[in-house]
């Protein structure tokens, strides 16, 4: 069994990880931590863990982490899993990050979106955790940068279409949905109850911050430059993630071209379903799964291509995807502990 640390185990993200690893076949959860709830059961925090999971949050120190657990899910705001990853690598530990500190090899921009980083030697060996375009780098690594939950939306349809230059990498925008749950659990206005229900807002317009990752991922797939126009929504849900992207095609293509170079690319490939034409996407099919599912319309009047992805933002878009970088790093099935079966309605 692989002893396993959830360091903040009380935010959004942090709790599902518990929620998947507590099932693991393969997986002792042995430490969780939590500042704020330092001394208290986790079911009392999430009652719904209540008969599951028994653990109760400890305040966050090194010596009892690497004690205890080989691989550690580092479930923190960003800029704090930067203190703490360095000496968790130096005592021979594994590391899945969830925040953005090691998701970018540049460290210049890194820093345009977030802040001054503290362990910029470290950005070269880490490895962006995108577990379907990355697989065999993940593997190896030791230190993993899981994605964001927009960039895993938008790049996995269309990393494989940019590889096979089936795309024109400079008309590439992506339109994304997110529920609420996406923007954590610590209190702010703008996700009151009240500023959220009946409503639909786009906000942080071609400046959100995870732009310069996405950017990082598509230039590395086309091979060139690449920056696409993102426009993020918040919508009054409390999980899921719907997103179109549109892209000028470079050559003529049919709907059997582009179904071809994603059933091809994901072949094999358990959590990526390429939906029929007749039954598109749709948050509510995936929600509680790591399942990516990944839509398409030709729009050959325009000579566009319209891309539709759905994903759980906090599943495949964090806390699902973590544990299936764990799965690769540790040599396991690619899908345990991440199989139950998807709420039909």
């Amino acid at each position: 069994m692989i002893k396993a640390a959830v360091v903040g185990a009380t935010g959004y993200a942090g709790a599902e990880l518990v929620r998947i690893l507590a099932g693991h076949p393969e997986v002792d959860l042995a430490m969780i931590t939590s500042r704020q709830y330092a001394g208290e059961r986790l079911d009392a925090v999430y009652p719904a863990l209540a008969g599951q999971v028994d653990l109760v949050c400890e305040a966050y120190a090194i010596e009892k982490v690497v004690a205890v657990a080989e691989v550690i899910f580092m479930a923190l705001p960003h800029k704090l899993p930067m203190a703490f990853v360095p000496d968790l690598l130096a005592a021979g530990k594994k590391i899945v990050d969830l925040s953005a500190d090691f998701r970018f090899r540049d460290i210049a921009a890194y820093e345009s979106a977030y802040q001054p980083h503290s362990a910029p030697d470290l950005l070269q060996e880490s490895v962006y955790g995108l577990c379907e375009v990355y697989t065999e780098q993940i593997k190896t690594a030791r230190l993993i940068g899981n994605p964001g939950c927009y960039p895993t939306s938008v790049l996995l349809p269309l990393v494989p279409l940019l590889q096979a230059g089936w795309l024109d990498p400079a008309t590439l925008i992506a339109d994304s949905k997110s529920g609420v749950s996406g923007a954590g659990r610590s209190l702010s206005l703008t996700t009151h109850y009240c500023e959220v229900h009946e409503s639909f807002k786009a906000y942080k317009v071609a400046q959100h911050r995870h732009n310069p990752e996405m950017n990082a991922v598509l230039s590395d797939a086309a091979g060139a430059a690449v920056h696409i126009t993102f426009v993020p929504h918040l919508v009054p849900m409390s999980r899921g993630m719907q997103t179109t992207v549109y892209a000028n095609l470079k050559q003529k293509a049919s709907p059997d071209d582009i179904r071809t170079c994603l059933e091809t690319y994901y072949k094999d490939r358990p959590f990526v379903r390429i939906r029929p034409d007749d039954l598109p996407s749709d948050s509510a099919h995936v929600r509680g799964t790591n399942f990516c599912d990944i839509g398409f319309r030709l729009d050959t009047a325009a000579k566009r291509l319209v891309l539709l992805s759905a994903i759980d933002n906090l599943v495949k878009g964090a806390a699902g995807q973590a544990v299936q970088n764990m799965n690769l790093m540790f040599g396991l099935d690619e899908t345990a502990g991440l199989l139950p079966v998807p709420y039909p309605v």
